[in-house]
């Protein structure tokens, strides 16, 4: 039986299709998927991440240990600031994309996709050996609500007493929210101004119900994963399990950026990751657009268009509703990846041709 969330009777009584995803179940859609999604483009959608993997790392050692877990320099977040990081296995593939952030110089909490939670924990505990630093799992210890779109800031700044517009890309602060205290993050994940609000589970009620309250005038709708997908993908922002495996290290991501090499301790991974820098990944992730009716989906080849010899493969595809026609990233081969390079795509036995472009497909200033 999939695990429910703090927010999982509301959901029903939003009348949200519910499906199981990574053991959870999980509205994927309350109405229109393309309604929402255009809604977070255009004003604020509300999200419920209560099934995200949190784990604090706390002690006079705690950046070390991060430090050395990690790909990153956690040691290097200012308190309060926020990293996008990866942890990965000795072979250098990734375990997990993550998101770091300081809460105080000897506190930090790590957040984690809810299909990898388990093992980061595991993983974190298992790194920290030797080093001064408490690890704990605190993942049924919050709930997470989030609010993105150009109006999310109106929103958040109507249901707390956060000094919103101080709070920059990439930090979190104490504040509270609805009535409670909670943790106010400004990250996001779609490509527009994001908010998210971690609080305690028995929160979360109130906090979603505030959000709805004060974003209902500006036009937010409550959003399902169906939206977050087409969003993501349209921001060229890789998900776990499509564009991220543990086969894939950062290299082929085009993530080699946030792989620090030269920390005092080293890291997990760093040999394989300093290989595959050296060396040059054998497949690189690109965008590709198509033109067709069809619409590229995971798994689906990506073909030499003057022999049909398959040189990719798909990892997600899907229309985009702000763009109008279909995108996808996929691997292919380096001497492919530049953009304006003609492919194909096998497209449920059709041979749709699709085009290199330059990733993100979709950045806030088109608007």
């Amino acid at each position: 039986m999939s695990k429910q969330t703090p927010l999982a009777e509301l959901h029903r009584e939003l009348g949200a299709k519910l499906v199981d995803f990574a053991g959870w179940a999980m509205p994927v859609r309350y109405g229109s998927e393309t309604a929402e999604h255009h809604a977070v483009r255009t004003a604020a959608g509300l999200f419920d991440l209560s099934h995200m993997g949190e784990v604090e790392v706390r002690g006079p050692e705690a950046a070390r240990a991060l430090d050395r877990a990690l790909v990153g320099r956690p040691s290097a977040i200012r308190v309060g600031g926020a990293r996008y990081s990866m942890i990965c296995a000795q072979d250098g593939g990734t375990i997990d994309d993550l998101v770091v952030y300081r809460l105080a110089e000897d506190s930090y909490l790590v957040v984690a996709n809810a299909s990898n939670s388990d093992e980061v924990a595991a993983e974190l505990t298992a790194r920290a050996q030797g080093f001064d630093a408490a690890v704990h799992d605190a993942s049924t210890e919050w709930a997470l609500v989030a609010v993105q779109g150009p109006r999310a800031a109106e929103v958040v700044a109507a249901v707390s007493d956060a000094d919103v517009a101080s709070l920059k890309y990439y930090s979190i602060a104490r504040a509270r929210a609805a009535g409670h205290e909670v943790l106010l993050a400004r990250t996001g994940y779609t490509g527009e101004d994001g908010f998210e609000v971690y609080c305690r589970p028995d929160a979360a009620e109130d906090v979603w119900r505030a959000a709805t309250a004060a974003g209902e005038p500006v036009g937010l709708v409550p959003a399902g994963l169906s939206c977050r997908d087409t969003l993501r993908l349209e921001a060229g922002m890789p998900l776990y399990g499509h564009e991220l495996t543990r086969s894939t290290t950062p290299f082929e991501a085009g993530l080699g950026r946030v792989v620090v090499f030269g920390k005092p301790d080293g890291f997990v991974g760093e040999e394989a990751l300093r290989r595959r820098r050296d060396d040059g990944p054998a497949e690189v992730l690109v965008g590709l657009t198509t033109s067709g009716k069809r619409s590229p989906r995971a798994g689906q080849q990506v073909l030499d268009p003057e022999t049909g010899t398959a040189v990719g493969t798909v990892t997600s595809g899907s229309p985009s509703p702000t763009l109008g026609h279909p995108v996808a990233m996929a691997y292919v081969p380096g001497g492919l990846s530049d953009p304006g390079t003609a492919l194909e795509i096998d497209v449920r036995g059709t041979r749709e041709p699709a085009v290199v472009v330059q990733l993100p497909f979709y950045t806030r200033s088109q608007h």
